[in-house]
């Protein structure tokens, strides 16, 4: 279960903010889309698209699960949220823009946002030969996302 987030590190956008955000990326803005970005920024744990939706439908009782999917594929394609992928399980869903780290809880699949500073260096710090080795090969690392897999005790 998702718990309220004590500080939200997501950027407020009222709805004019966000009407905006979508609009520049192409897309309408609507009160789904709101409803379901509003309650991304007030989880602490990444919910699934139908934990949103259970959420989402105590504001709005008409909305559908297929709504909420397309409005969180939506925010995502809009870059207002991410979308956390796993193969083992559902999808999950973050409105953080900044560059940070997950922990993902193999019994329960919550995930969480690390609560230590992104390091741009740490790719060096782990072993130098990484970043040598993919240069070589002709890949150019532009970032890394990392996340540590465990059980919540």
């Amino acid at each position: 279960m998702s718990q309220p987030r004590p500080e939200n590190p997501c950027p407020h956008r009222g709805d004019a903010e966000l009407r905006q955000a979508l609009e520049k990326a192409g897309c309408r803005f609507t009160r789904q889309r709101s409803a379901v970005f509003d309650y991304l920024r007030s989880v602490e744990s990444h919910p699934t698209a139908e934990q949103v939706y259970s959420a989402v439908r105590h504001e709005l009782p008409n909305i559908s699960l297929a709504t909420v999917y397309k409005a969180l594929e939506t925010l995502v394609d809009a870059r207002l949220a991410a979308k956390l992928s796993d193969a083992d399980g559902p999808a999950r869903y973050d409105c953080r823009s900044d560059a940070h780290y997950h922990v993902r809880c193999l019994e329960t699949g919550q995930v969480r946002d690390l609560p230590i500073p992104y390091d741009a260096d740490l790719l060096n710090k782990l072993d130098p030969r990484v970043l040598d080795t993919l240069r070589q090969l002709g890949f150019h690392v532009t970032g890394h996302r990392l996340e540590l897999i465990g059980r919540f005790e």
